[in-house]
Formats: C-alpha cells, sequence, structure tokens
C-alpha cells in the first residue's frame, strides 16, 4: 500500500476538496445499534472539506491588509494563525496560517482564485468531528463556510441547503415540514458539503437516493452536478482539489411530520446508548472491513474484542462504551491519537488477520507513520 493510499489520499481529505497534504473532515460515523452497540458503526462519513491544491474564503475576522506567500494582498477578512483545535470536536491540533469564513458562493469563488494564484493549499472544515489536525498545524488556509453558504430552506418536497449546513439539523427541518427520506442525517454530525463529498450514509439511508443536485465551487467558478456525475462509492466521490459542494438539493417525499420527528427520536435514542457524548471525541475512527476474516464483526466490536476497550495512550482513550471512538481525555496531542489508533490496529491485526482502514480524517503534515507500523 503506498503512502498516499494509506493516508486517503497524501494526507487524507474529507468533506470538500481531496488532495495531497491534508484533509479535513465534519462528520462522525453514525453508528450504533447492534451487538454489543457496534454493529452500525461504519454509518458515517466525513466532513469538513479536505485539503485542497489552493483556495481560499472570505469572513472570518481578521485584520485588513497584510500580506500572503508569493506576495500577493491577502483579502480583509482572512485571519492569521488561527488556532484549529477549536474547530474539532477531539480538540488536538496547531494553529493554520490562515483563517475564513466565506458566506456567498461569490466569495468563495474569488478567494479561491485568490488562494489559487498564490499557491496556497487549502482545507475546508465542516463540524469537525472526525478530524485529526497537525500538531504543528495548517500551512495553508482553512475555510468553514458561513452565512448563506450554512443556510437550510424547503421548496416545496426539496430541501435546499447551503454546503455548511449542518445534517443533523437539516434532517429536523425536514420533519417539522412533513418531508421524509432525510432522516438518516440526524445521526451524521457533520455538514451536507462533507456527506457530499464522502458519500455519507448512515442507518441504512443513501444519499444519492434523495440528492438531486449539487453546485460545486472551484476557483473558475460554480456548476451544478447531478448524482450520476459524482462518482459516488463506499466513503467517496470524485470530487477534486479546489471543488467544494457549496450547495445541494434534495428531493424528498411527504410524510406526516409527528412519524418523521418520531424516527428521528428513536435514531438519536440508539446513537446515544451505543456512543460516547458530551466529551472531546470524534466519530468512527476505523471503517468497517469488508475482509472475509472479519466475519462480519465491525470495526468496533473487534477492537473490543481485541483488547482496546479503554485503551489509553498519552491523553488519548479507546471509548470505554464504543471501543471504535477515541476520547481526549484532556491533554491529548495529535501523535497521542495516532499512536493509540496504531495500536488498535495493530492488536486487531495480530488477533484477527484483519487489517483496519481510518475513517477519520487528516488536515496538515500528520506523521501516520506510527499507524501504519512504521517508525
Amino acid at each position: 500500500m503506498s503512502d498516499a493510499d494509506r493516508t486517503v489520499g497524501g494526507g487524507g481529505a474529507s468533506g470538500y476538496g481531496a488532495a495531497g497534504g491534508g484533509g479535513a473532515s465534519g462528520y462522525g460515523a453514525a453508528g450504533g445499534g447492534g451487538a454489543s452497540g457496534y454493529g452500525a458503526a461504519g454509518g458515517g462519513g466525513a466532513s469538513g472539506y479536505g485539503a485542497a491544491g489552493g483556495g481560499g474564503a472570505s469572513g472570518g475576522g481578521a485584520a485588513p491588509g497584510g500580506g500572503a506567500p508569493g506576495g500577493g494582498e491577502r483579502p480583509r477578512d482572512v485571519a492569521v494563525d488561527y488556532p484549529l483545535a477549536r474547530l474539532t470536536t477531539i480538540r488536538t491540533g496547531g494553529r493554520g496560517d490562515f483563517f475564513a469564513r466565506p458566506q456567498t458562493a461569490e466569495a468563495l469563488v474569488g478567494l479561491l482564485a485568490w488562494a489559487a494564484g498564490e499557491g496556497i493549499e487549502v482545507g475546508v472544515v465542516g463540524s469537525g468531528s472526525n478530524l485529526l489536525i497537525a500538531d504543528e498545524g495548517f500551512r495553508g488556509l482553512v475555510m468553514k463556510l458561513d452565512g448563506s453558504l450554512a443556510t437550510i430552506e424547503q421548496d416545496g418536497q426539496r430541501l435546499l441547503c447551503g454546503g455548511g449546513a449542518r445534517l443533523p439539523q437539516a434532517a429536523a427541518f425536514a420533519a417539522r415540514a412533513g418531508l421524509s427520506g432525510l432522516e438518516f442525517g440526524v445521526n451524521i454530525p457533520g455538514t451536507v458539503g462533507g456527506a457530499v463529498k464522502m458519500n455519507a450514509n448512515a442507518y441504512g439511508g443513501d444519499l444519492a437516493r434523495v440528492l438531486e443536485w449539487v453546485e460545486v465551487t472551484s476557483p473558475s467558478g460554480t456548476a451544478r452536478r447531478a448524482p450520476d456525475e459524482l462518482g459516488f462509492s463506499y466513503r467517496k466521490s470524485n470530487l477534486a482539489a479546489g471543488e467544494i459542494a457549496a450547495r445541494a438539493s434534495f428531493a424528498l417525499s411527504p410524510a406526516e411530520p409527528d412519524s418523521v420527528k418520531a424516527t428521528l427520536a428513536d435514531m438519536r435514542s440508539a446513537r446515544r446508548a451505543a456512543q460516547p457524548s458530551g466529551i472531546k471525541t470524534f466519530g468512527s475512527t476505523f471503517k468497517n472491513p469488508d475482509d472475509p476474516s472479519a466475519e462480519g464483526r465491525s470495526a468496533g466490536v473487534l477492537l473490543d474484542e481485541a483488547g482496546c476497550r479503554g485503551l489509553t495512550v498519552g491523553g488519548a482513550r479507546f471509548s470505554e462504551k464504543h471501543a471504535n471512538f477515541v476520547e481526549n481525555t484532556g491533554e491529548a496531542t495529535t501523535a497521542d491519537v495516532i499512536a493509540l489508533m496504531g495500536e488498535g490496529r495493530r492488536r486487531v491485526r495480530e488477533r484477527f488477520g484483519v487489517e483496519l482502514d481510518p475513517e477519520v480524517q487528516f488536515l496538515g503534515e500528520v506523521d501516520t507513520a506510527p499507524l501504519w507500523g512504521e517508525r
């Protein structure tokens, strides 16, 4: 396996533009249910958007002026030396050279063009719920979609969502409007754009079945694509570096609001029963394997049976409640999390002969050698 393959495209990319050397995430897996509470542990996806080859953003709150690599003028709303750990649910990682919150598609296009012209790498962060940021930070521009790029609106039986809209909120909005088809999104704690990028599904839901179109923004502008143009496969799409899912339309079906709300309540309860909450953690750490040697067991079950439940490295720990979730017990670093994941993979490989692939995504130059048993 090449290093690029190991790190999900040379460093990982989640949510939006995949690219070499970084990634950003947001969605945790939406697991829950099943034996030992692990049955659906692979049902999440990833959010944020991932490193892209050039990009930019507007919004975000920095002082006007300032320079940029290559000597170009930095857009006035781009912050510098921004602490990134606060953008993730695991709360690890260093600082980003630039940070912004684009609020319109036009601003997004212009800023992507700025960064592309200056040779600045871009990462887009959604909910940050399965994202690991390098302890050394990210040498580029990190964006978080906001404003009109994070709204949720109803248009008849359609739901129109900005790429930065949170999928659980979109599912709840649909329920109140008496629209069915997006229920699975209530247990994917990430953004719509990230769900599109990573083809996020859970609890039997199928994003492609209800997705009508996506508006994809790049440095050259915005274009609309249908689901069959997105190359969906397990946990991925064909969105390329510098391409961001800025807006999406979901074609839903009419239903009784109370019935849809009841379904959401049941799904939330199943998740709370099976997965840790209210702590510094991210979604599913590893994908559910399709290796016959796993004999149908999820990643969580394999980790549990390999003795990983409660296993601790530094400030990182596999959850006592669900072994496929990593918790920050206080002062964990990204290096701690990677070392813990590496030990979990080693134990599962030695016990069952199964190689677990990470579901978590990376932003920045994360040293993943310990994850693969390399030194």
